[in-house]
């Protein structure tokens, strides 16, 4: 049985020298596509040990998302998965990488139901 899923998450992964960019990036996906842009993080949230940006978006995207994201990304690493409404799966199995895997605090996500809101 298939697992469905509900929509996306990638997150941008910057630092204090690449802060300007990954904004400049995350703002360019949301005026592109009909996604949602979350707070630009300049600290580690949640599972995520750098700084961060959260975009989100429908599994109808996917494929026009997650490549611009490729050609786009200049370098950032970007952290994608799917959202299925099990966290810890969904970050530790599904996980997509572009660029250099980076370590998730793993110990803060459950593996109960969780819900895509968009």
């Amino acid at each position: 049985m298939s697992t469905p899923i509900l929509g996306w998450h990638a997150h941008v992964y910057f630092d204090a020298t690449t802060l300007d960019q990954a904004r400049a990036l995350c703002e360019a996906a949301a005026a592109r596509f009909e996604l949602k842009m979350g707070r630009v993080h300049e600290k580690p949230v949640g599972p995520h040990s750098d700084w961060s940006c959260q975009l989100a978006f429908r599994h109808a995207l996917f494929a026009e998302v997650v490549p611009w994201l490729a050609l786009e990304r200049a370098g950032l690493t970007v952290f994608i998965h799917p959202i299925t409404g099990n966290d810890l799966v969904d970050h530790r199995d599904r996980a997509i990488w572009m660029g250099q895997v980076r370590p998730l605090d793993l110990s803060v996500l459950d593996e109960g139901p969780t819900t895509f809101v968009l």
